[in-house]
């Protein structure tokens, strides 16, 4: 009797393992899949360079004082908050505080649109969702002056505080050598982008576009051929798969949240009314709640509303989960640890 039940406990294993391995052999990709998917890749993405645009420029001292004033609360009207504050890059944290919108320095005060990821920043072609600075220099200036966020009155107030730290005269001397008075609101501000433009994120996509074709799973290449066939890549090209122009948010069907106008808020124009600029989704399953409002919190429920209101497409869910696993990939090999940790 023992044997019978042997037997047949190892017989329902064989035909369960024969399953899967059926299973996985039908989702394989073909070798010409394969290479056209690979080809594809490198054709509309690309690796992610090594170093942004302007860092050539940047010294040790520059990056060093940039760091600093990084995480330096001092820059805040009442000492409270740092740019790592809305955009940590601390313990794991993608660049972002995980909150719809971010609360001020002052007490009640809360800001009007998600922070995005400051990883990678350097390499969109604007800054900000509604494009209003051009690079990170003035993105750096924004934040500090705003009534809503760091809150400081004006420039020569963040001057003088940062001039009455001793540590600093020094590592501006340095940073700007032969300059006759380098602490100034310009200079803070080409510091900290100095320092952001170090923080580069590499992922096992980059692998995979740099010729190491397992670098990714057969669903996350499955993914990306979905991510691609469904014309995701009307928007979320390049590198960073976005970041690069502006587009509406609702082009087929229109968005719930009609308050924020977007870019028309900059140029009063009316064919830019709510244009945003597209979000890059490099580390996007670590950069949640999102869009430019902070309203939707999962990852695929971000993917089926996108596909909704700009491709009108009704994704079904194993697309989805395949194009999640996808953008997964985009994750910075070193934040890896924490994505696992999530799950």
């Amino acid at each position: 009797m023992k044997q019978k039940l042997l037997f047949t406990l190892m017989v329902t294993f064989l035909i369960s393992c024969g399953g899967k391995q059926d299973d996985e052999q039908k989702t394989q990709l073909t070798p010409v899949e394969e290479q056209t998917l690979y080809d594809r890749a490198k054709q509309l993405f690309g690796a992610l360079p090594d170093k942004m645009p302007g860092s050539e420029n940047d010294t040790e001292a520059l990056i060093e004082l940039g760091k600093k004033l990084y995480f330096e609360t001092k820059l805040s009207v009442n000492n409270t908050q740092s740019c790592n504050t809305c955009h940590d890059i601390t313990n794991g944290m993608a660049g972002v505080d995980n909150k719809p919108l971010s609360p001020g320095a002052i007490e009640g005060k809360i800001g009007t649109r998600n922070s995005p990821t400051v990883f990678n920043a350097g390499f969109q072609f604007a800054q900000f969702w509604d494009g209003r600075s051009p690079d990170l220099v003035e993105q750096a200036k924004g934040p500090i002056l705003n009534p809503l966020e760091m809150a400081m009155p004006d420039e020569k107030t963040v001057e003088k505080t940062i001039a009455a730290i001793d540590e600093y005269k020094e590592m501006f001397n340095k940073a700007f050598p032969n300059v006759k008075k380098p602490i100034t609101f310009h200079n803070i501000a080409v510091a900290i982008a100095a320092f952001e433009r170090t923080l580069v994120s590499k992922s096992r996509f980059d692998d995979y576009v740099n010729g190491n074709r397992d670098a990714l799973t057969v669903q996350e290449k499955k993914g990306m051929k979905s991510f691609i066939d469904n014309n995701c890549i009307m928007c979320h090209t390049g590198p960073l798969l976005g970041g690069s122009l502006y587009q509406k948010m609702g082009l087929i069907n229109p968005y719930e949240n009609t308050e924020d106008l977007g870019r028309y808020e900059v140029t009063k124009l009316e064919s830019d009314k709510y244009m945003f600029k597209v979000a890059m989704l490099r580390n996007v399953a670590l950069t949640h709640p999102y869009f430019h409002d902070g309203k939707v919190e999962k990852l695929e429920d971000a993917v089926k509303k996108m596909a909704w209101l700009n491709l009108g497409k009704e994704l079904p869910d194993n697309e989805v989960a395949d194009i999640v696993a996808f953008l997964n990939s985009l994750t910075d090999k070193n934040l890896e640890n924490r994505k696992q940790a999530k799950k």
